[in-house]
């Protein structure tokens, strides 16, 4: 039997050591997907590999040669799902960079006037209808959401994976309610690069 197991992160590169993770240890690239706010437009299609990811204001791969920890191979060998990446629009989050099963899906769902689209795409995968906006919300304020398709006997496994550097969702939410925050709603408007900036600040992501 198949489950679906999803997390949040602050920031893409914790996304994308997970996505790794994920891969080294079986999960095929058509089991994967990614969903990264775009709001500050980090990441463009003439520009398929972000060379700074840390926002630090200098060229990773500089900083890989200081050290000698090859960086800039690391970046510029990338294959598997995030070799996909593309620009997508979805309601509710704004522009995302996203490559995988459920971006498509929750275009799908858009398009067949589901809620939310990624909310519909992720209740119809498996993931809790309590769940699903808080995912949602999360991308819509500036996080990465990684989600994969899994054996149920090999669960606990990929869990792990996912487990390292990922958004504790239940405190998560209940900051968000205590500043006012209800539910998600696919019809509000999406956060701008200012508000994604603070919502990283606030919560120690930083940029990515």
């Amino acid at each position: 039997m198949t489950v679906t197991i999803s997390r949040l992160y602050d920031t893409y590169s914790d996304a994308e050591k997970a996505v790794r993770g994920l891969e080294a240890a079986g999960v095929p690239h058509s089991d994967i997907s990614i969903v990264a706010n775009n709001a500050d437009s980090w990441w463009s299609s003439d520009k398929k590999i972000d060379r700074d990811r840390d926002r630090d204001g200098v060229d990773d791969r500089a900083e890989g040669a200081g050290t000698g920890a090859g960086i800039g191979a690391g970046i510029g060998g990338a294959a598997g799902l995030l070799a996909g990446l593309g620009l997508l629009a979805i309601p509710g989050l704004g522009p995302v960079v996203a490559a995988g099963w459920l971006a498509s899906t929750a275009l799908g769902a858009a398009a067949g006037a589901a809620t939310g689209g990624v909310v519909g795409a992720l209740t119809e995968a498996g993931v809790s209808k309590e769940d699903a906006p808080l995912y949602a919300e999360g991308v819509r304020r500036g996080g990465t959401l990684v989600t994969a398709r899994v054996a149920e006997t090999d669960r606990a496994r990929f869990d792990a994976v996912l487990n390292q550097s990922a958004v504790n969702l239940r405190d998560r939410s209940a900051a968000w309610q205590k500043s006012g925050w209800k539910s998600f709603d696919p019809a509000s408007k999406p956060y701008g690069a200012d508000e994604v900036r603070k919502e990283r600040q606030l919560y120690g992501g930083g940029m990515r």
